[in-house]
Formats: structure tokens, sequence, C-alpha cells
């Protein structure tokens, strides 16, 4: 039997209590961050990307009977805590390229942001891959290039990975667009090589559904962060040069394209951290339905 048949992959016929708990939390702090006055972002923003979480969480369960939160409870949790460390190190690149800074950060001690900060960060893994995995139940047949995991492959990555980080790091104003590739092309060989869950896997019989479901799910998510963001305080802006025109939101619009091979460093991060961790061998985010 297919295993997209069966009993626990029936799609269900109401939203489960996750998806119920988190149109709460987004119906409450939604308003309340956009309304309230002053500084109330650093508090909101958890509850409300929770709710985020949560709620896609609920229509992924409906959709295909089983989710990331009903596979399992702890690692659902342990996509926080690999997240908020994940999007530290972009934090870390964006230091050398200066791409994005925060409006109220003069409001906080230094333990007081990076305590708030890192709660926040927190969010962004479970969001893009709940909406990732959404994003695979409407998604048949993606037919791409064929990348098979062979050692020649896996070295061009690690070297092409590595070069853009150099490149980063030695002409931030014109390479700051790899902060959005380099990730990915080093810590993509690393877990293929170490026998974590790669893309590869995929790809290499040309099947690009899980590329396409992180691709719609981190925009998706884009999206609701900038548009979230908007009328949020303290917020991001942008100083991205040569791309500033055609804001949509605080983002120039061909800003958006990086959110697309971010979902793929995430994803590599995640496989990579976790794997080390717990020799995991198996993929807990299904992205094909």
């Amino acid at each position: 039997m297919n295993s997209t048949t069966t009993p626990e992959h029936i799609a269900r016929s109401s939203l489960p209590a996750q998806g119920w708990i988190g149109l709460a939390l987004i119906a409450i702090c939604w308003p309340l961050n956009w309304l309230l006055p002053g500084m109330r972002s650093h508090v909101l923003f958890f509850p409300l990307w929770l709710g985020y979480a949560l709620a896609v969480d609920g229509l992924v369960y409906l959709r295909k009977g089983t989710s990331l939160l009903t596979r399992s409870r702890m690692r659902f949790i342990g996509l926080f805590v690999v997240s908020a460390p994940a999007w530290w190190l972009f934090e870390v690149l964006n230091w050398r390229v200066q791409n994005w800074h925060y409006l109220g950060r003069e409001h906080f001690t230094d333990l007081g942001y990076l305590t708030m900060s890192t709660i926040s960060f927190s969010t962004v893994i479970p969001a893009v891959f709940s909406t990732a995995e959404l994003m695979s139940t409407f998604i048949r047949r993606v037919r791409g290039p064929v990348i098979r995991p062979t050692p020649l492959t896996l070295a061009a990555f690690l070297t092409m990975g590595l070069g853009m980080l150099a490149l980063l790091f030695a002409w931030p104003r014109y390479f700051f667009a790899f902060m959005w590739l380099s990730v990915f092309f080093i810590f993509e060989p690393l877990n293929a090589a170490l026998g974590f869950p790669t893309l590869a896997h995929w790809t290499k019989d040309g099947d690009w559904r899980p590329v396409a479901a992180l691709w719609l799910g981190a925009l998706t998510c884009g999206l609701f962060w900038e548009m979230w963001n908007f009328y949020s305080f303290p917020k991001w802006i942008y100083t991205v040069p040569f791309v500033g025109l055609g804001r949509v939101f605080e983002m120039p619009l061909l800003g958006y394209g990086g959110y697309m091979p971010f979902a793929l460093e995430l994803y590599a991060l995640y496989n990579l951290v976790t794997g080390l961790l717990r020799a995991v061998r198996l993929d807990y985010v299904q992205l094909c339905a």
C-alpha cells in the first residue's frame, strides 16, 4: 500500500486543536502588534509566529493526516531550538554586508536584545518548514535538472560555497547576495558526505518537488514577515545596494528572490545540526505529499 494512502496519511475533515490555537494567537497578536503604541513587537513577535506555525501545521494535518507536530512533539520543539542559532548565523553575515537594520535596538541592553532576538529567531525554521510541507500537498510533479551527489559534484558545491563566502566578506557591497547561496553550497555536500538528509535524494532522479515546496514555503513566509513587520515596532528596515526600488512593504521587490535559496540553506542547516547531534538518517520534514 502506498504511504500516502495509509490510515495516518488520510486527510482529516476538521481542523485539529493546534490549528485553532494558532488561529487564536494570530487573531490576538496581529492587531495588537499593529495597533498598540510604543514598544510591543519584541513581546508579540514570538506568539504571533508561534500561532502561524501552529495554524499551518493544523492545515497540513487537515490535508494529509500527518504534520510536523503530530509526527513528533519533541522534534517540533527541536525546530525552534535549532532555528535561533541558525538565524544568528545570518545575523553574523549581515554584520559584514549591513543589508538590514533594526529600529528600536537602542531601547534594549545587550543582554535584553540578545534574549528577545533569540526568542524571535526561534520561529523561523518552524514557520518555513510547516509552510513548505503545506505547499508540498499541492505539488504533484516538478521536473528539473538531474543533480547527483557524486564526489565531483559535492567537491564543486563545497568549492563554490567557500568561494562565495570569501567574496561576500571581501566585497560585501557587490556580493551580498551570496549570503543566500553560500551556506547551502557549503552544508549540502557536508550532509551528503555524512549520510544526512539532502535535497540530492530527490534531484538525483530529476525530482524537484521538495525544492519547489521549500521555495514556495519561504516566499509565503516572506510575505507574512514583511507584512507583519511593516507596522511593527521594533522593526527591521533594509539598505540593500542596487535593488532598493519597487518596495513591497519594507523589502525591495527583487529582495524576495532571496527567500528561495534561504529555504534551502535552512534545510541544509537543520539536517546538519540534527544529524550531528542525533545521527538522524531519516528526513523529519516531509516535502513530498
